[in-house]
């Protein structure tokens, strides 16, 4: 299970991640990567009703729960992650392949931005 100190929890702190965060899409999910400020990973889930009706979309938010907790420790200190669920998601059986893809090429990109924004100062 993923520890309760790793949850966004905070509406404010979905929007700046989703905002400045580096996008990355599979099939079935959209991850929002963005680097934090303290070093505390967090990573929160939004899993809209275009997913299926409230059993379905809890059943996703656990897997993906239970997925993250796998991987949260591959995340560089203070990474913020937000994981959208697309509608495909919920009979997805390659939701932790698709979840890695996306987890890399956004952690990739994020590198890729930090890095050109600290070579241009």
């Amino acid at each position: 299970m993923l520890h309760r100190g790793h949850r966004m929890r905070d509406g404010e702190e979905f929007r700046r991640t989703m905002r400045r965060g580096t996008k990355a899409v599979t099939p079935t999910v959209v991850a929002h990567v963005a680097p934090g400020t303290d070093g505390v990973r967090s990573v929160g889930f939004v899993v809209s009703k275009a997913v299926g009706p409230a059993v379905v979309r809890n059943r996703v938010k656990r897997r993906l729960r239970h997925l993250m907790a796998q991987r949260i420790e591959r995340l560089p200190a203070g990474t913020r992650v937000v994981v959208r669920a697309l509608p495909p998601a919920a009979t997805a059986d390659s939701l932790a392949d698709d979840l890695d893809a996306s987890l890399d090429r956004g952690l990739r990109r994020s590198a890729d931005r930090t890095a050109t924004s600290v070579g241009r100062s």
